[in-house]
């Protein structure tokens, strides 16, 4: 079976459908550091990543924001003194398809 961070995104349009419970509950146990907050109503699958200060932690932003790019699926990143915040959802579909958890997993190798 090809590992989450070995896989690539597909193209998702509006009306892809959203991981079902059981996928999900499937994924999640391949990202056990990851968080799922529903947010307005959107399930989101979100990761605080600690660093010893703010250029190791902006230096790791540059390495998700590029990622996202490659993928052409982009996250919501929120930089801090110490601490990054990446949150993956499908803005398309209001919530999460299997891309975002592809992307956490990619995430988790720019560490």
């Amino acid at each position: 079976m090809t590992t989450l961070n070995q896989m690539k995104c597909e193209a998702c349009q509006a009306g892809a459908p959203q991981v079902s419970e059981q996928e999900l509950a499937e994924l999640m146990s391949q990202l056990p550091d990851w968080a799922v907050p529903v947010r307005d109503g959107v399930m989101q699958l979100e990761r605080v990543y600690k660093f010893k200060n703010f250029k190791q932690a902006w230096a790791f932003s540059n390495k998700v924001a590029e990622l996202a790019e490659a993928e052409f699926h982009h996250p919501g990143i929120l930089l801090e003194w110490g601490k990054v915040t990446v949150t993956w959802w499908t803005h398309a579909i209001s919530g999460l398809h299997k891309n975002d958890f592809i992307m956490a997993a990619k995430t988790d190798q720019q560490q």
